[in-house]
């Protein structure tokens, strides 16, 4: 069974970059960011995303980021592969920890959770469901 951790973050250094545009409207974006984590989970996260704009003002995005930190009490680092859509100003996300990734004490972490994040606001909150194999 899995145990919930609770957690909050804030995003900072935010680095997008357009390129492809295509018929449409639709634009590509790479982005790369880091978010700092409070709670459950004290850390920080590198993390790189690729989007596709449409026109419509909606947002695809995938991406994959390193957790460094400290879990509960055991500490280490992970990767959480993200995906997601952006519309009516709001992210909403889903994302699971890559299996193998965990090093130290977080090694044979495993996870999933999602996040929902409006524009414009400085702090979100999110769970990660984790069990160790």
């Amino acid at each position: 069974m899995d145990t919930p951790a609770k957690i909050r973050f804030s995003m900072a250094n935010w680095q997008e970059d357009f390129f492809g545009k295509g018929e449409g409207g639709v634009k590509l974006s790479r982005t790369t960011c880091t978010r700092g984590f409070q709670g459950d989970l004290e850390g920080e996260g590198v993390l790189a995303y690729l989007s596709d704009y449409r026109a419509d003002g909606t947002c695809h995005f995938v991406g994959l980021e390193r957790v460094t930190g400290t879990l509960l009490g055991r500490q280490g680092a992970f990767v959480l592969n993200h995906r997601g859509i952006y519309a009516h100003d709001t992210a909403t996300s889903d994302w699971e920890v890559v299996p193998g990734s965990g090093t130290g004490a977080l090694k044979g972490l495993r996870g999933h959770g999602s996040f929902v994040a409006k524009h414009g606001e400085d702090v979100h909150d999110m769970v990660l469901h984790y069990r160790f194999d």
